[in-house]
């Protein structure tokens, strides 16, 4: 053939001389002209006819003309210079098409040497010949299919009407370009720039009416119907998407007289609307069709700024999420369309790209709420079940096979449960929309979540934080109600969620998440009942610390009251059951009602207690609340006085309930008329404390109280107003008139109710029996805060006599307020410092909590004030106990004046120094002392001591470090042994870089205990100290052997 020895680059030569090489500076350069198209296309066929090296391509373009008769005649139309062009351009890409398809299959050439990169295929163009391959395509396209476009229909506007020979001549530029794309050195430019008018005209060829396709078969039709689908199934999806979507055109739009308008889509016929929809249907049913519909739609296909964008953008998200949300017209019916979208809309919450991750979890997002809405059972069914599945799974609800039962077997994977959790969260949390179809898909998994959470509280994952936002947000958008519902399931003390499966537990993930893994039956019933134990304590913790997150919605302040109210129902219980007598005798299904009624009793005790110990003073967010806690404080009191016995216990909480209502009535709060209305209620109860309770100051408080609450504060008795001071810590002002004129606003207002601390509040008047000065304070009595002023000594004599109350609430506050005037050096205080350190200290052994941490913080504050006159003190009782006392009450006072030293210290700061040998040697003789505990606790003080040393240790290093080898290496208890190992922690961590420098003598016998305990200590928390303690010591010596390298600017002057 004679255009065999054609070579690419001489086609190219060709369609430059025929273009003219580009003048401007862009990639286009100069704009085509058509006399200039002229000139070039004389040029190019003299040198054709005339020069013997162009004979070659002449025969292969009469070869490519042949084969297309419409374009030869073209070529030929002189009256018709654009055409001409367009025919001349697409004869000589036919040819360079030919010549690549011959030099494809020639074999590729070997490398050049060994190693060497491999030559360029024979059809590989250069970076110019591709530059002017793109540049003959813009001109084949624009001259030769663009004019020819019926309006709407692809066509750019500005272009003159078409003649009436355009289907002809669209005809045969549309067959030329589809031949081009055979190729794909061709078809790559040309489907990346050109989609758009190649689409139109087959659309029109193939679809269109019949006025533009005169003398077109229809075989000829069929095959522009096939090449449409061959061309939209092999080009990029998205990019497909996009162009049927300029194709399809925008709508009417109405635009206001005088205002910018942005072009807007060209309106499209009906037919190419229709067809389009119809083709953009298919694309969507595809596989992964959906995404590509939406990359093509948000135009995000680059990353970068558009898909920032396109984020930002929430109305096109939402707009997308409508589309994806309808069914087309094609699809069979609702049910196949959401079977087959679904699981994609599932799939784009998964995209790992960060630039598009944002706009494609949005749009999966607002597409799930929007097929909620619409179609709830079948989002329920395709969307919500798949989405929660693997917490379904390993549900106590679940039916799970036997085969998965087996002992080690991972129900569900890390990967997989990190990923349902992050989708929970981003449907339910990030979407925030609260219809009952969410909150109650929601609520099937809420217990697995919530045990989740509790592991992960105990353990460091970052599923933790999504976990809690959940349970938070569920606990925000369901009804008071239901939350209050799902709060006790979540402990155990209901049935409104599901848990976790019995056989099923959380296990520590290796990037950082959890696994659900099967466990074998525990036999042992003492180890079954110890495991259970330890899971509901930590379920209750982790209800507490949730509930601490929800203090500003009231939720944590219902569900105290909730608890309250369930207390004394288990008070009534036990009076129902202790007139039953014993349990001998009844069926085997009353002996488990039973027990499970003890069960729920113990959770609720349990979970009052945590709660009072947890929950902040500020629990309590309304007046409404208040009342109900009185209210329950109050039913609870009646029915222990209806029982007969309990009266002394209920003393202490009655005296706190009525005080925080005398306070509210003393101004502690701006009371209104509802807010009467809703203390009104409190009116029946107090009565019948006033009536039955045996102690006739509470009496007569209750009675008060109500007199109080008839007149609207209008009269307020003596007793009310010692009640409110007692709470309130201060005076009543002289010109209170009514509790309406409190300097302090309502919650409604911005103001807080009155802080109090449940159950540990001054007793309003004494009891019988005790002696006159404890039982008549003064109004500036223990709870009364210091004056500015100095206290006189009979007002200090009270509250030494105070601090030996047998109440533990006067106590405590006596305690609290002899460390407030330390605190403000009260000169009278000072002038007595050693008996109030006396008080203290007996206050130290005493058994109540409230009561010894607040006398370890005035021995605290006495030995920061005073150190060498109280340490040497402090030293002598912590080496040696009382005479005559227990061995365990012993060692329990001797680490309660451990934790008083190390507060000391705290306080001392830099000053320890001077202190430092005998608190090493003390808490040395500590670490040998018979009780594990008390050894335990000098360890860890030991360790607390030498962080805050640092530099200063010395010489005492040596004795430290001999000490804690020979305490990890044969102490036989392991909670000494981790103390000891954490010591060595704490030590390194205080130091940092400096370590290999102050332990320089010692550092190596640190070194070897350490390793000695990674591979011989069988507990394994001693393990883990010591794994950390050398993690610390690589830090150390890293930073010292490879210090980082500073670039620094040194300005050196020269002599």
């Amino acid at each position: 053939m004679a255009g065999g020895a054609v070579e690419p680059g001489r086609v190219v030569e060709a369609l430059e001389l025929l273009l003219g090489r580009p003048a401007g500076p862009g990639p286009d350069g100069a704009a085509l002209r058509l006399e200039a198209l002229r000139g070039n296309a004389a040029a190019l066929e003299e040198r054709l006819r005339g020069e013997p090296g162009w004979a070659a391509l002449r025969g292969l373009r009469d070869a490519a003309l042949g084969r297309f008769p419409a374009l030869a005649a073209g070529l030929e139309d002189e009256a018709e210079p654009g055409w001409a062009a367009a025919c001349a351009v697409l004869a000589l890409l036919l040819c360079l098409k030919e010549r690549l398809t011959a030099l494809s299959a020639v074999p590729a050439a070997p490398a050049a040497a060994p190693g060497a990169a491999p030559p360029p295929a024979a059809d590989t163009l250069s970076a110019a010949q591709d530059r002017a391959l793109r540049r003959a395509l813009r001109a084949a396209v624009g001259l030769g299919l663009a004019p020819y476009l019926p309006p709407g229909v692809g066509r750019l506007p500005g272009l003159p009407a078409p003649t009436p020979r355009s289907g002809a001549r669209l005809r045969a530029a549309t067959a030329a370009l589809l031949e081009l794309s055979r190729h794909p050195a061709l078809a790559a430019p040309l489907l990346a720039q050109h989609l758009g008018p190649l689409l139109a005209a087959l659309c029109l060829l193939g679809h269109g009416p019949a006025a533009h396709c005169e003398g077109l078969s229809e075989a000829e039709r069929a095959q522009s119907r096939e090449a449409l689908q061959h061309i939209l199934d092999r080009v990029y999806q998205p990019l497909a998407v996009r162009e049927l979507l300029v194709l399809q055109g925008g709508p009417k739009q109405s635009h206001p007289a005088g205002e910018e308008t942005k072009p807007a889509l060209a309106r499209s016929p009906a037919w190419l609307r229709r067809l389009c929809g119809q083709l953009l249907s298919e694309r969507l049913m595809r596989p992964h069709g959906l995404q590509a519909v939406v990359r093509g739609i948000m135009e995000g296909t680059g990353g970068g700024t558009d898909a920032e964008a396109a984020a930002v953008d929430w109305r096109k998200c939402d707009v997308v999420a409508k589309i994806l949300a309808s069914c087309p017209q094609q699809c069979l019916s609702m049910e196949d369309y959401y079977k087959h979208v679904c699981p994609q809309i599932l799939d784009l919450m998964h995209i790992q790209d960060k630039l598009t991750a944002r706009q494609f979890q949005r749009v999966a997002t607002t597409t799930l709420l929007t097929m909620a809405k619409e179609h709830p059972q079948l989002a329920e069914k395709h969307l919500l079940q798949p989405l929660l599945t693997p917490l379904l799974r390993c549900s106590d609800a679940a039916e799970i096979a036997e085969d998965d039962l087996s002992a080690g077997t991972v129900l569900v994977t890390e990967a997989e449960l990190s990923s349902c959790v992050e989708d929970v969260f981003k449907v339910y949390v990030v979407g925030n929309d609260s219809s009952s179809l969410l909150l109650r898909s929601l609520q099937s998994v809420l217990g697995v979540v919530f045990s989740l959470y509790s592991f992960a509280k105990q353990n460091v994952s970052y599923l933790r934080s999504p976990c809690q936002e959940v349970l938070l947000w569920f606990l925000e958008k369901s009804e008071r109600e239901t939350s209050l519902s799902v709060l006790e399931g979540c402990v155990g003390l209901a049935s409104s969620v599901h848990h976790l499966h019995p056989r099923c537990r959380f296990c520590v993930g290796s990037e950082g998440g959890a696994a659900i893994t099967v466990e074998e039956p525990i036999r042992d019933e003492d180890e079954a009942l110890y495991q259970k134990v330890s899971l509901e304590q930590c379920h209750v913790e982790s209800l507490v610390e949730l509930l601490s997150h929800c203090q500003q919605s009231g939720l944590a302040g219902d569900f105290f009251i909730h608890c309250l109210k369930a207390l004394t129902h288990v008070a009534a219980e036990d009076e129902v059951v202790a007139g039953c007598g014993t349990v001998a005798g009844r069926s085997l299904l009353e002996l488990e009602e039973h027990c499970t009624g003890q069960r729920r009793k113990l959770l609720v005790l349990q979970l009052v207690a945590t709660l009072c110990e947890s929950v902040s003073d500020t629990v309590f967010t309304n007046i409404a609340q208040v009342e109900e806690f009185v209210a329950a404080t109050l039913q609870r009191a009646c029915v222990g006085l209806a029982r007969g016995h309990g009266a002394a216990v209920e003393a202490q909480t009655l005296s706190m309930a009525m005080g925080l209502v005398a306070a509210m009535l003393g101004g502690a709060v701006q009371l209104k008329s509802g807010d009467f209305a809703v203390l009104k209620r409190l009116l029946p109860l107090l009565e019948e404390v006033s009536c039955t309770h045996p102690d006739p100051v509470i009496q007569e408080l209750a009675a008060d109280l109500r007199i109080a609450i008839c007149t609207h504060g209008a009269f307020s008795t003596e007793t009310v107003d010692t009640a409110a001071e007692s709470v309130l810590g201060k005076r009543l002002g002289p010109g209170r008139t009514g509790a309406g004129t409190g300097p302090c606003q309502s919650p409604g207002a911005g103001g807080t109710l009155p802080q109090h601390s449940h159950g540990c509040s001054r007793p309003l008047a004494p009891r019988e029996g005790e002696e006159q000065s404890v039982h008549e304070p003064s109004a500036t009595g223990p709870t009364a805060a210091p004056s500015t002023g100095s206290l006189a000594p009979a007002q200090l004599q009270e509250l030494l006599l105070s601090a030996y109350d047998p109440q533990v609430p006067v106590r405590a506050a006596a305690l609290r307020s002899l460390s407030s005037l330390i605190m403000q050096r009260d000169p009278e205080a000072l002038q007595i410092q050693e008996k109030i350190l006396q008080v203290f200290l007996e206050n130290v052994q005493h058994e109540d909590s409230f009561v010894y941490l607040s006398a370890i913080q005035g021995v605290a504050l006495l030995s920061s004030e005073y150190p060498e006159q109280i340490l040497p003190v402090l030293l002598a009782r912590y080496g040696h106990p009382a005479q005559g006392t227990e061995e365990t009450a012993a060692a329990v006072t001797r680490m309660k004046l451990g934790e008083v030293l190390m507060r000391a210290t705290r306080a001392l700061g830099d000053m320890v120094i001077k202190h430092r040998e005998p608190l090493i040697h003390a808490f040395l003789r500590g670490a040998r002392d018979p009780d594990s505990a008390l050894r335990a606790s000098s360890l860890s003080n030991l360790g607390e001591l030498c962080q805050r040393l640092g530099f200063q240790l010395g010489s005492i290093i040596h004795e430290v470090s001999s000490c804690l080898t020979a305490i990890t290496k044969t102490d036989p208890e392991a909670e000494v042994r981790r103390a000891a190992v954490h010591v060595v922690v704490l030590l390194l961590r205080g130091l940092s870089e400096k370590a290999t420098e102050v332990l320089q003598d010692v550092l190596r016998d640190l070194y070897r205990l350490l390793k000695h305990v990674v591979a011989a200590e069988p507990d394994s928390t001693a393990v883990l100290h010591a794994q950390l303690a050398l993690q610390e010591l690589d830090t150390a010596v890293r930073s010292v052997l490879f210090p980082p390298q500073v670039l620094e600017k040194k300005i050196v002057v020269l002599p």
